[in-house]
């Protein structure tokens, strides 16, 4: 066998492969997935302004 533990190698690195392709793909329904992603940019985008009006109080940049 001039193969040696390649193939195994290869069955084990496919395996790894397809287990992140799953994790990426996103389940259920898509509008409730939309809403939520769009509340947390809601979140982020109040924390950044929150932020953005404390530095311009202080004068910190």
């Amino acid at each position: 066998m001039a193969r040696g533990n390649q193939r195994d190698l290869a069955r084990a690195k496919n395996l790894k492969k397809q287990q992140e392709a799953n994790k990426k793909k996103e389940t259920g329904d898509p509008a409730k997935r939309m809403e939520t992603h769009a509340e947390i940019m809601r979140q982020k985008q109040a924390a950044s302004d929150a932020r953005k009006a404390a530095e311009a109080l202080t004068g910190k940049k």
